[in-house]
């Protein structure tokens, strides 16, 4: 049982840092501004949703795939680390137009700004899907591998119920928090959003070349 515990607080702890809903939260405010509350809930238990679908998707096909493909995770790691640093760096910089981080064709519908960008790539992204894939394969020889399955999903959905809740009351939360502190979270997050995809990108290239041969711990 303190196995199956610790598998949960670890999943959990982990997804809740890479999803981190406060990074969400300004784009997801950004993309609904006007919209009525009924509107904001609809969205982001759509976004949760699909972001909760995929992660049991890659968690049950995420190693198999790899295989098939023959991509390894480093390679996750290193393209998954472009893509946050953009991301970042489009929230640190914003446009004066918007910064719709170059999603334009976002406002054709609440659908749309549901799967992309929220669900994907700012809710389950690249750390999410590498978290998942290893956190997967420390299970595929274990003797007791329902439990552990078990308390990986039930991991999964807390994260997503927490994700759910935080963009549920983000009208709240922006009233008491104000414009100008807004454009300081987003353009906080961005930082650490970019420096994030760095370290992925250093982690991938390191895990490559290890793999490779080409360099080693000692």
């Amino acid at each position: 049982m303190e196995r199956e515990l610790s598998l949960f607080l670890v999943t959990f702890t982990t997804l809740l840092a890479i999803i981190n809903p406060l990074e969400v939260l300004p784009v997801y405010l950004q993309l609904l501004s006007g919209k009525d509350d009924a509107t904001h809930r609809a969205v982001a238990w759509k976004a949760c949703l699909y972001a909760l679908l995929l992660c049991f998707f890659f968690f049950i096909f995420g190693t198999l795939i790899l295989r098939l493909f023959g991509v390894p995770l480093s390679m996750v790691r290193i393209v998954g680390g472009i893509i946050l640093m953009r991301i970042g760096f489009e929230l640190f910089m914003p446009k004066k137009s918007g910064g719709d981080l170059g999603l334009s064709g976002a406002n054709a519908g609440d659908a749309n700004i549901a799967f992309v960008p929220l669900a994907m790539p700012l809710m389950f992204g690249p750390g999410a899907i590498a978290t998942i894939i290893g956190m997967a394969s420390t299970i595929k020889d274990s003797s007791m591998a329902i439990p552990s399955i078990v308390a990986i999903s039930a991991a999964i959905v807390a994260t997503m119920f927490v994700t759910y809740l935080c963009l549920a009351y983000a009208e709240k939360l922006t009233r008491k928090i104000g414009p100008m502190g807004i454009d300081a979270a987003t353009r906080i997050v961005g930082f650490f959003v970019s420096a994030i995809g760095v370290g992925l990108v250093f982690d991938g290239v390191i895990e490559a070349l290890e793999a490779h041969g080409v360099a080693s711990l000692h």
